[in-house]
């Protein structure tokens, strides 16, 4: 999966739900935790668009109760061609119980996004930029979704945000919640490579996340004010 650019990912935990996200959506954001079967669907997707497979933990927002039978799952995913990218939480990768993760997605030429996540709020900024830091130090890309109680902390986020891209990192950024919402749509201008929204709003996998075509509207729209192309 090419990071190069930015990538909207159509978060779901069907795989059914593949063609009605093609028109808009660069990838699928295979939320194995919340499927019943993950490998099975893995093993029977016809799909067009690439997946980025995440087994979330329940200790950082998912349903994966049980880690090593989890990453042992997200292992086997790097095995299927369609799987191009891999979510791995940080705190695993930090104290070694997800490393074999990230070798077998290497062995298999797949990317791999690290990720951290804050539900409860915005650290500090020297905090976001470290979080940012050690994520990309063993990831393709460091991604990073925190919590805004006000204005402010979806300002430090961006902030954050274009610091470690001007420093040669790729980063997925985004401030949760109603307050940051609109980040989802902003931050891809400061140089977040991955947006996620859900294939059908009923299904949000996080809080403050746009439809997939709304968010595709606006980054478009963003980006081409940016560029100074013409604008839709």
């Amino acid at each position: 999966m090419d990071f190069e650019s930015f990538v909207l990912a159509a978060s779901t935990a069907d795989l059914g739900e593949e063609p009605a996200a093609r028109e808009h959506a660069d990838a699928i954001e295979f939320r194995m935790d919340l499927a019943e079967e993950p490998l099975a669907a893995l093993a029977d997707y016809d799909g067009e668009l690439p997946i980025l497979a995440t087994n979330r933990a329940a200790w950082e927002g998912g349903e994966a109760e049980d880690d090593e039978r989890r990453l042992d799952t997200l292992c086997t995913a790097c095995e299927y061609e369609a799987v191009e990218a891999v979510d791995v939480e940080l705190a695993a990768v930090a104290d070694e119980d997800a490393r074999f993760v990230l070798d077998r997605a290497s062995d298999h030429g797949v990317a791999t996004v690290v990720s951290a996540h804050d539900f409860d709020g915005t650290p500090p900024a020297p905090e976001l930029r470290q979080l940012l830091d050690q994520a990309c130090r063993h990831g393709d890309v460091g991604k990073l979704a925190v919590t805004a109680a006000d204005e402010d902390d979806v300002l430090e986020l961006l902030a954050a945000t274009r610091a470690s891209t001007k420093g040669g990192d790729a980063v997925a950024t985004m401030s949760m919640g109603e307050v940051g919402r609109h980040s989802r749509a902003v931050a891809p201008v400061y140089g977040s490579k991955i947006g996620y929204a859900p294939v059908d709003p009923a299904d949000a996998t996080a809080p403050g996340q746009y439809d997939l075509a709304t968010l595709r509207r606006l980054v478009t729209t963003l980006s081409s004010d940016e560029t100074g192309e013409t604008q839709g």
